[in-house]
């Protein structure tokens, strides 16, 4: 068995083209992004990665430079479980969330990439493999564009080949939300899945006042509509406002998936592979969605999440992303027909412009 030889840490600043926001992290011009270059002793290599809206990332880069390497230098490199629970709880008393997470994930995911490329097989298929072809949907963080700019966005991503949508919602007024919902159903038409995004703008009655005003325009999920800690509240929206609730992107923990679903308080679990444990708690949150009946969608790094929920007989949606990370990787998406193909390369497949990305070091 070959044994892990070290790990390599890189800490960058991308900058969007276009100015992003919502409803809570406002005006985002660019991301952070942390990667992890895992090595064996017979020479191969995994690559994972983190990211974050813009701060907080040289916490998390620091964390795998200073903290992991010694939690993890010689154990064996297959042993990802076992790699997982070592670090967890290595790092548990300061951590349990926040960048400690955010570390553990990118590793875990350098870790299976390391392992799916010994093993020859693509990622998706050492998980078990169920289904290629992936749902997929354009994640647009459009909240302060006008209505105009809001469709022609729109336009741009039914041209790339996307037939599901989700944008933002959260403004000031309810009134106003309302209208670019009902803009956009007018212009997608009758059926067409469109997703509404608050980012945790709403107390739990301004919530279910906003659920059931958007409830005429058929709404495939609406998500994040209040803090993440508030269990209850997310359930009693659920239940008052008649519109399914997507969340889990700012939940750290397979167990915190778990008060959720347990309280009847998600209809669509949604973790992030970068910042929930990994592949190793993101699929055993979706194995738990499972076991309850519900559809597991995800949240950003779509090259990766492909993978994982092309091996999920309960995948509904992947997100593609509205961070542009594209221009970074040899290999980015690949649409069809409204369908994302979790790729057939060994590992994830993702390799990077690490010559590009250099220029960019934080």
């Amino acid at each position: 068995m070959a044994r892990i030889r070290n790990i390599e840490t890189g800490l960058y600043r991308i900058p969007l083209s276009v100015m992003l926001s919502d409803s809570t992290h406002g005006e985002i011009a660019a991301f952070e992004l942390i990667t992890v270059r895992a090595h064996d002793s017979d020479g191969a290599e995994g690559v994972g990665y983190t990211y974050t809206v813009g701060r907080n990332g040289g916490a998390t880069a620091d964390i795998l430079r200073r903290e992991v390497p010694e939690l993890i230098e010689g154990r064996e490199a297959d042993d990802t479980e076992a790699l997982w629970h070592h670090v967890w709880w290595g790092l548990h008393y300061g951590g349990r969330g926040g960048p400690t997470v955010l570390a553990l994930s990118a590793l875990d995911i350098a870790l299976w990439d390391l392992k799916a490329r010994r093993a020859a097989l693509p990622l998706w298929r050492l998980l078990g493999g169920f289904d290629q072809r992936v749902p997929c949907y354009a994640g647009g963080i459009d909240l302060d564009l006008s209505v105009e700019a809001l469709l022609k966005q729109t336009d741009d991503n039914l041209g790339k080949g996307f037939r599901a949508i989700k944008m933002k919602v959260g403004r000031p007024d309810l009134g106003s939300d309302v209208a670019r919902v009902k803009a956009m159903r007018k212009h997608l038409g009758d059926g067409f899945p469109l997703m509404a995004d608050a980012n945790m703008k709403w107390t739990v009655e301004e919530a279910i006042r906003a659920a059931r005003a958007l409830q005429p325009y058929d709404l495939t999920w609406l998500e994040e509509p209040i803090i993440p800690d508030d269990v209850a509240g997310h359930a009693r929206i659920l239940a008052a406002g008649g519109v399914p609730i997507a969340a889990g992107e700012n939940l750290r923990t397979l167990w915190e998936f778990k008060n959720y679903i347990a309280n009847g308080a998600v209809s669509y679990p949604e973790p992030d592979v970068t910042n929930c444990g990994g592949v190793t708690c993101f699929m055993k949150i979706a194995r738990l969605a499972e076991a309850f009946n519900l559809p597991v969608t995800s949240h950003g790094a779509h090259d990766i999440t492909v993978h994982l929920l092309a091996a999920c007989p309960n995948r509904s949606y992947l997100e593609a992303h509205g961070f542009g990370l594209d221009r970074y990787i040899e290999h980015p998406l690949v649409l069809e027909e409204g369908m994302a193909l979790a790729p057939t390369r060994a590992g994830h497949g993702i390799n990077f412009d690490w010559k590009g990305l250099q220029s960019l070091a934080a």
